[in-house]
């Protein structure tokens, strides 16, 4: 399958627990275009404790980035966001040059402590969506508190939220309760984006092919195509995206 496009990758370089340096960069590029990714939206933890670096400074590094990937013929295009650590206050710096909204769109990608209280969670979305935000729920599949709560997935989607999950979840690379909590959610339709969450080129690597061809194969072409084409594309033109 050929024009994924990945919405959580860190492969922005020196600025996070994910890429170290602009080589490690470059590979990890070159692997995602092979792997038929026409577009990336790097998200470097906006988080505390996490080498956070002003927004501007991201802009710059993506903006160094695009030219090295055009000096090799890479085509795949890079877009600035952040994965963002739900925390006091971070309604003020969104949309201020300090955390940054997905493709500069209305979608903010949200992380959690996993063992985060169920109630917590819900809170802090819908305080995004109360001002104006598409909250984006990243790797759902790690916040215990959600998915063992009876509706838990299904009560925040219908307040409006949306859900990513990993790749390396559906394929079974974190472990085989992850991939039939991970299956179980496509199943059942919870699932509106599966990303790479890339870090490296080895344990989360920025490949998504094998995992969008394996649901193609189990839940046919529309629903791949939509969770890896049509909803990222969705988010990079800033529109709302059915629920």
């Amino acid at each position: 399958m050929k024009h994924l496009i990945d919405i959580h990758s860190h492969i922005l370089p020196g600025v996070d627990d994910g890429s170290p340096d602009c080589q490690t960069s470059m590979r990890m590029l070159k692997r995602a275009a092979e792997d038929g990714i026409s577009a990336m939206i790097l998200t470097p933890h906006n988080k505390p404790g996490h080498r956070h670096r002003h927004f501007s400074e991201m802009v710059s590094k993506v903006e160094k980035l695009r030219e090295m990937a055009a000096e090799e013929n890479i085509e795949t295009e890079l877009y600035i966001g952040s994965e963002v650590y739900y925390r006091s206050g971070i309604l003020e710096k969104i949309g201020h040059d300090r955390a940054g909204t997905l493709a500069g769109s209305r979608y903010v990608l949200l992380e959690f402590n996993p063992l985060e209280e169920y109630e917590y969670i819900r809170n802090g979305m819908y305080s995004l969506l109360m001002d104006g935000y598409y909250p984006v729920l990243a790797h759902v599949e790690r916040y215990q508190n959600v998915c063992a709560r009876r509706h838990g997935i299904e009560d925040l989607i219908d307040m409006g939220c949306y859900m990513q999950v990993n790749a390396v979840s559906i394929t079974g690379k974190s472990g085989l309760k992850t991939k039939g909590m991970t299956r179980n959610m496509l199943k059942q339709g919870q699932v509106h984006f599966v990303a790479t969450d890339a870090h490296d080129l080895r344990k989360r690597p920025p490949c998504l092919s094998d995992c969008a061809d394996f649901i193609r194969k189990k839940y046919g072409g529309d629903y791949s195509k939509k969770l890896f084409c049509d909803n990222p594309l969705q988010v990079i033109r800033d529109k709302v995206i059915d629920l």
